[in-house]
């Protein structure tokens, strides 16, 4: 005798699916409000005004600007096509997850009441996910690593600082950051993957 398959199967699957999503969603925020409150209470005042100043510094991409600046000033048309592509992926970035990415998946800034008042970031009001500076920052940092390999280190730990300073200044939650690096290096790649190979910033142009 072959026994009916047990008809209740599919909807109690679908329905612990959900429970499963929403209790890891639920220790996820969790998580992130714990860093966050951690980050937001200890006291560094050595740290304040130097990781203020970084996370002030990438307003409007200008820090990015400053150093695709000095490289195609001094590196030769290397530099320069390296400059190019480096703002050329941190402006697709830029649109994506300020324009795209922060208007569908809209999330509520940190409160920032528990933030010392010397780190005096000014609060966007844009949807704080992802974060759109560290986005740009890692998009930037890929692009011209591409180019200019030895300056993996002090690009990616600059754009690791600008990162971790959104945090610290009490405008980004820890996975905004997280997902605005993946962000942009995956962006940054696609670009680098295009115009590495067609166009006028090929590097056998």
């Amino acid at each position: 005798m072959t026994l009916a398959p047990d008809s209740s199967e599919p909807s109690r699957t679908p329905r612990a699916l959900r429970d499963l999503r929403r209790r890891v969603m639920t220790d996820a925020h969790a998580l992130d409000d714990s860093v966050y409150d951690a980050v937001a209470r200890t006291s560094t005042p050595a740290l304040d005004g130097p990781v203020t100043w970084i996370s002030n510094a990438a307003n409007y991409g200008q820090l990015w600007a400053a150093i695709a600046a000095v490289l195609a000033l001094t590196g030769g048309p290397r530099g320069r096509h390296a400059a190019a592509r480096a703002l050329l992926a941190l402006g697709v970035t830029s649109i994506t997850a300020n324009l795209a990415l922060k208007q569908a998946l809209p999330r509520r800034r940190p409160e920032r009441s528990t933030v010392n008042p010397t780190r005096a970031a000014r609060m966007p009001a844009s949807s704080s996910f992802p974060s759109g500076h560290t986005a740009s920052a890692f998009a930037f940092a890929t692009a011209v690593t591409a180019d200019y390999p030895l300056l993996s280190a002090p690009l990616f730990g600059l754009a690791t600082a600008v990162g971790y300073s959104r945090v610290h200044t009490g405008v980004h939650y820890p996975t905004d950051v997280i997902a605005g690096g993946i962000l942009g290096c995956s962006l940054a790649t696609v670009v680098c993957d295009a115009t590495l190979r067609i166009g006028p910033l090929r590097r056998d142009a």
